[in-house]
């Protein structure tokens, strides 16, 4: 179980409570959709998974194998490696070309070789469908381009958690097609892919599990 969660209580920075009584799971090759309205704590969810925010109290909270309750921060770059974290507004460094924001986070985790970090460049661009924009500036790029890039970031280190939030929420329908059936493909390959969402017919199109959170609860459907 890549996450595990039982009777978890989530607040923001400032300390409300967001959500109480979490009972959350999921597995290998499971797509697992979060749902609510504006502020009903998809988002502090999902960052707790990452150790943005901590979880305040649980009977369990695990996250690919570590104890969310006790992790120290030190150990947080490592637990975040073993993820890929897609986000709505991409947040790409906008000062550097696609191949150089790319290398930046191969580096930054641990890459040296500089052939084969140029290779796995090339690779997860190929996945992607951006290996004709690997010179190509941020803003030379449409939102579904970038999120493209974003989602090659992403799957650099081949994880075992894809963590999105709101990935489809700046793009058009067809846009936002062609980025899930990307999402959806990794996560028949051993990726878990776990996204918050608003728009309900994505459900439709690509079937998964839905937890839907509502009055500080969230509730597996």
């Amino acid at each position: 179980m890549l996450i595990d969660y039982k009777n978890a209580t989530i607040c923001q920075q400032d300390g409300k409570v967001v959500l109480e009584n979490v009972d959350f799971t999921a597995d290998e090759n499971s797509f697992i959709y979060i749902t609510g309205r504006v502020g009903s704590g998809k988002s502090s969810l999902l960052k707790t998974f990452y150790k943005e925010l901590d979880v305040e109290k649980a009977d369990c909270a695990n996250v690919l194998s570590c104890d969310m309750l006790t992790i120290r921060s030190k150990e947080i770059p490592a637990l975040r490696r073993q993820m890929g974290i897609v986000f709505q507004d991409f947040q790409l460094l906008t000062d550097r070309n696609v191949r150089r924001n790319l290398q930046f986070v191969l580096k930054s985790t641990g890459w040296k070789n500089k052939s084969e970090i140029e290779e796995r460049i090339k690779q997860v661009l190929n996945v992607v469908g951006m290996h004709d924009k690997i010179d190509s500036m941020p803003h030379e790029l449409s939102g579904g381009e970038q999120q493209r890039i974003a989602i090659a970031r992403a799957v650099l280190n081949s994880p075992k958690l894809i963590i999105a939030d709101e990935p489809t929420a700046n793009l058009d329908p067809d846009t936002a097609k062609g980025i899930m059936e990307l999402l959806y493909g990794f996560s028949r390959q051993q990726t878990a892919v776990v996204m918050s969402t608003h728009n309900l017919q994505l459900l439709e199109q690509f079937p998964g599990i839905v937890y839907h959170c509502d009055n500080n609860q969230i509730i597996k459907e």
